[in-house]
């Protein structure tokens, strides 16, 4: 791994180790606040009872006091100062000679609220539990009215700090175990698949040529999982793009080294086919003529590639063409019409003309037919059929009866260096695809399957594909 990528990285994990316990420790401080208060709550309700309990020797006695060691007993075991119970008919105290004349702070447990709780449980923390309180609070008994106690904070402030002390370090325990044990499953669930990522982009773009040896994201259903599989997607496009930019590069070079020799060889095959023009016989004028406009056509191929590979690609120089004628020179030029078991039907009205180049519409019909030839054998068929619609746009099918186009290889049909049959070099279906695109109009596999295949291509009219 480059050195410049693992800060990166583990800035992440870090990040993701410090945030995840600074969350859990905000929690704890909202589980605290509460806490401390309920805490300081249950004592003081604590000691009340305590203290309702001491009262019940007073009742035993019958009287309004008992010896001063009792009393001093009785206080001392519920954790008070003084005891104050009024009932219907009388009152009880405990504690009334040692009861100071003043208190700090007075509590009234009967009506309350969670924030005055925690204010107060805070507050008893904060004066350091040097303060005499007196608290009242709801009595046991129906027939008691009113329950006061006295007490002294110090007690309730140890208690009270030793519990924070514990819940505070329970929360940092917590804290950094929840932390750990959330980073793991984070770490495991999204840092390593984004450094996986990470790495794939680097290795990518390091030598996009070399293939991954692992796929990503193949067993994942959430988002990460479709990122890694878009992601190895994305990457075997772009591959398969710079191969056929590199196969494509390929042949530019050699077709620029064998056009200049080819340019040679056809120039001498057209002054032959010169010489059989002067000889008088009807069978040797055919087939003249039609190794005449092979050869015209062959010669103009190799300067238009050479245009091509020099400059830019040439433009249509289209005009009003009657369709039934140049698909009759396709399947002469292919020799369709000789075949006595083909058969060739074009069932195209005479008149029926198309806005196109139609030296460079000849060769996609011939890709087209060549291919259906090719994939029938001898005893195929060939149906072309051609129709407009209300918007003037052409649309014509060229319909064969061979088995059919394989179905994996459909999605990449019209890409160059994906031929359907063995030995095909995979560019012919792109070069006519690039031709109706150049015209604007389409190209697409209509339908295929053990019955045939039909191919449409549709062009736009004269005032549509003219730019007007």
């Amino acid at each position: 791994m480059p050195e410049h990528y693992r800060p990166i990285t583990a800035s992440l994990r870090s990040r993701l180790l410090l945030l995840t316990s600074f969350f859990v420790m905000v929690v704890s401080t909202f589980v605290y606040l509460p806490s401390i208060a309920t805490f300081r709550l249950e004592y003081l309700e604590k000691r009340l009872e305590n203290a309702q309990i001491a009262a019940l020797a007073l009742e035993e006695r019958g009287g309004n006091s008992v010896s001063p060691q009792l009393e001093e007993r009785l206080l001392d075991q519920s954790g008070v100062i003084a005891v104050i119970i009024r009932n219907e008919d009388r009152s009880l105290f405990l504690g009334f000679n040692v009861m100071p004349e003043e208190v700090d702070a007075s509590f009234d447990l009967r009506t309350t609220s969670l924030g005055m709780l925690i204010f107060d449980a805070y507050d008893v923390l904060d004066t350091g539990g040097s303060r005499v309180i007196r608290v009242v609070g709801a009595p046991m008994s129906s027939s008691t009215r009113w329950m006061e106690i006295t007490l002294d904070e110090t007690e309730l402030y140890n208690d009270l700090r030793n519990y924070s002390n514990n819940v505070l370090v329970l929360a940092i325990i917590v804290s950094l175990f929840t932390g750990i044990l959330v980073y793991l499953a984070l770490h495991w669930m999204l840092v390593r698949p984004i450094r996986r990522v990470k790495d794939s982009i680097v290795s990518f773009r390091r030598n996009p040529e070399v293939p991954n040896k692992v796929g990503m994201g193949r067993k994942r259903s959430d988002e990460i999982g479709l990122v890694q599989r878009e992601l190895t997607r994305m990457q075997e496009e772009v591959r398969q793009s710079l191969k056929q930019k590199s196969n494509l590069a390929a042949l530019g070079e050699a077709v620029a080294k064998i056009n200049h020799d080819l340019r040679n060889v056809l120039a001498t095959a057209q002054l032959a086919s010169d010489a059989l023009q002067r000889v008088d016989h009807p069978r040797v004028q055919k087939v003249s003529r039609r190794l005449m406009t092979a050869v015209s056509r062959a010669i103009a191929l190799c300067e238009a590639t050479i245009r091509h590979g020099k400059a830019e690609d040439p433009l249509p120089e289209k005009t009003e063409v009657e369709l039934r004628d140049l698909i009759f020179d396709v399947a002469t030029s292919l020799g369709l019409l000789d075949e006595g078991e083909f058969t060739f039907d074009c069932s195209i009205d005479e008149h029926f003309t198309i806005f196109v180049d139609a030296e460079q519409f000849h060769r996609v019909l011939l890709n087209l037919c060549r291919n259906a030839g090719e994939a029938q054998g001898p005893n195929g068929s060939i149906e072309i059929t051609a129709e407009k619609d209300p918007s003037g746009t052409s649309h014509i099918r060229v319909k064969d009866k061979g088995p059919g186009i394989p179905e994996a290889v459909r999605p990449n049909l019209f890409k160059a260096f994906s031929s359907a049959r063995a030995g095909g070099t995979g560019l012919g279906l792109a070069t006519a695809r690039d031709i109706v695109l150049a015209h604007g109009g389409q190209i697409g596999l209509e339908s295929t399957g053990p019955d045939g295949t039909t191919f449409i291509i549709c062009i736009p009219p004269a005032d549509e594909g003219s730019g007007k």
